[in-house]
Protein backbone atom coordinates (compact mmCIF):
# COMPACT_ATOMS: atom_id res chain seq x y z
CA UNK A 1 0.00 0.00 0.00
CA UNK A 2 1.95 2.99 -1.23
CA UNK A 3 0.86 6.33 0.07
CA UNK A 4 2.24 9.80 -0.34
CA UNK A 5 2.43 13.27 1.13
CA UNK A 6 0.71 16.15 -0.65
CA UNK A 7 1.94 19.68 -0.11
CA UNK A 8 -0.71 22.24 -1.00
CA UNK A 9 -1.39 25.94 -0.59
CA UNK A 10 -4.32 27.31 1.39
CA UNK A 11 -6.29 30.33 0.14
CA UNK A 12 -4.37 32.67 2.47
CA UNK A 13 -0.98 31.58 1.13
CA UNK A 14 -0.09 29.19 3.95
CA UNK A 15 0.90 25.59 3.19
CA UNK A 16 -0.48 22.33 4.53
CA UNK A 17 0.58 18.72 4.26
CA UNK A 18 -1.86 15.89 3.64
CA UNK A 19 -0.98 12.20 4.10
CA UNK A 20 -2.89 10.02 1.63
CA UNK A 21 -2.94 6.22 1.41
CA UNK A 22 -2.69 4.16 -1.77
CA UNK A 23 -6.47 4.32 -2.29
CA UNK A 24 -6.51 8.13 -2.09
CA UNK A 25 -8.01 8.26 1.41
CA UNK A 26 -6.80 11.20 3.51
CA UNK A 27 -5.18 9.84 6.67
CA UNK A 28 -3.84 13.05 8.19
CA UNK A 29 -3.95 16.79 7.62
CA UNK A 30 -1.35 19.12 9.10
CA UNK A 31 -1.59 22.52 10.67
CA UNK A 32 -0.90 25.55 8.48
CA UNK A 33 2.74 26.40 7.82
CA UNK A 34 3.92 29.81 6.67
CA UNK A 35 6.07 28.44 3.85
CA UNK A 36 6.95 25.29 1.89
CA UNK A 37 10.26 24.81 3.71
CA UNK A 38 8.52 24.58 7.09
CA UNK A 39 5.98 22.14 5.68
CA UNK A 40 8.74 20.00 4.16
CA UNK A 41 10.58 19.91 7.52
CA UNK A 42 7.38 18.67 9.13
CA UNK A 43 7.21 15.84 6.58
CA UNK A 44 10.75 14.77 7.46
CA UNK A 45 9.89 14.85 11.17
CA UNK A 46 6.74 12.82 10.60
CA UNK A 47 8.72 10.20 8.68
CA UNK A 48 11.19 9.88 11.54
CA UNK A 49 8.48 9.61 14.20
CA UNK A 50 6.41 7.11 12.19
CA UNK A 51 9.41 4.85 11.69
CA UNK A 52 10.24 4.49 15.38
CA UNK A 53 7.57 6.18 17.49
CA UNK A 54 5.65 4.25 20.11
CA UNK A 55 1.86 4.16 20.18
CA UNK A 56 0.25 5.95 23.12
CA UNK A 57 -3.38 4.97 23.73
CA UNK A 58 -5.34 8.04 24.90
CA UNK A 59 -8.77 6.50 24.35
CA UNK A 60 -11.09 5.94 27.28
CA UNK A 61 -11.07 2.52 28.80
CA UNK A 62 -14.22 0.45 29.34
CA UNK A 63 -15.16 0.15 33.06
Amino acid sequence: MAGHFELFEESGGDCRVRLVDGDGTELALSICFHDKDSAAKAIYSLREIAASGLIEDHTSRAP
